[in-house]
């Protein structure tokens, strides 16, 4: 019997549903697939997808630490650095770093929690 291993999705930790939306989907353009809470009141947990990138996003105590960082494997970051800058978003404007054989767009979120977006060139 031989072993597959899926894809990894990343459990990052919130602390408010309304700037964790307005990051992840208004200004990053990843769509909510679901959500789940317990009962009213309690802690929110959902998925959020933009391509082949899914991120869970929880405000539960012990899903994940502030300043989560993940790396991705990208292409057309160029192309996504001009989308985010049209956006205007008031709280970050990433730049675009260019290696010798990379590109990198670093993207951190209102809780501290880090995506790096890799292109290699």
């Amino acid at each position: 019997m031989s072993t597959t291993l899926g894809a990894v999705t990343p459990v990052f930790r919130i602390f408010d549903v309304a700037k964790a939306l307005e990051f992840y989907v208004d200004y990053l353009g990843f769509a909510l697939e679901w959500d789940h809470r317990f009962e009213p009141g309690m802690p929110l947990y959902m998925a959020v997808r933009r391509d082949g990138l899914t991120l869970h996003l929880s405000e539960h105590y012990g899903d994940g630490a502030p300043g989560a960082s993940v790396r991705v494997a990208a292409t057309g970051l160029e192309a996504l650095h001009a989308e985010l800058a049209a956006k205007g978003y008031g709280y970050l404007r990433p730049g675009l770093q260019r290696g010798d054989a990379e590109l990198e767009l670093c993207l951190l979120d209102p809780f501290g929690n880090r995506i790096t977006l890799i292109e290699t060139v």
